[in-house]
């Protein structure tokens, strides 16, 4: 597959270092990849600007924090034109529970990734909220048991 980026040796290093550690310092990121801090920070900056590196941000440990209950839902609509699609794309927007929203392709339309604090809150969501949105035709949802695998998102 060919890659869309124009990544050398020393970027690739980078990312992988930041994906591992976002945290630390252009001093040590830079010794990390062996380039002095400088060029270094222009390439962090240049890889932000290009839309590769899209941000950084701390993870937090959901049940710690009282978010017990993680669900998948499975969206489909009676009418898949463009416009219904964005329209419930848009939707998710507004549902905090949602955390992650994929629209996909086989017997559902859109795979949603649910974390709230208890089974009656999932619970209201799926009867008041995705049950009674508009062109919503079928609701499937899947609780979790518990995470396996918790990897970066992209492996490089």
């Amino acid at each position: 597959m060919p890659i869309k980026a124009d990544l050398d040796a020393i970027d690739w290093k980078i990312l992988r270092e930041l994906q591992n550690d976002g945290r630390m310092t252009n001093v040590e990121l830079s010794q990390r990849v062996g380039i002095s801090a400088p060029p270094c920070l222009r390439r962090v900056r240049r890889l932000e600007e290009k839309g590769i590196i899209r941000g950084f941000r701390a993870l937090l440990d959901a049940p710690s924090l009282g978010m017990e209950v993680v669900a998948f839902c499975l969206i489909g609509l009676h009418h898949q034109a463009d416009a219904e699609l964005k329209a419930f794309a848009e939707r998710t927007r507004a549902w905090p529970i949602v955390r992650e929203a994929w629209m996909v392709s086989g017997e559902s339309d859109f795979l949603l990734h649910c974390v709230t604090s208890d089974i009656g809150t999932f619970q209201t969501f799926v009867i008041e909220e995705l049950t009674s949105t508009p062109n919503v035709g079928t609701v499937r949802t899947a609780l979790t048991i518990r995470k396996i695998k918790d990897e970066v998102p992209v492996e490089i």
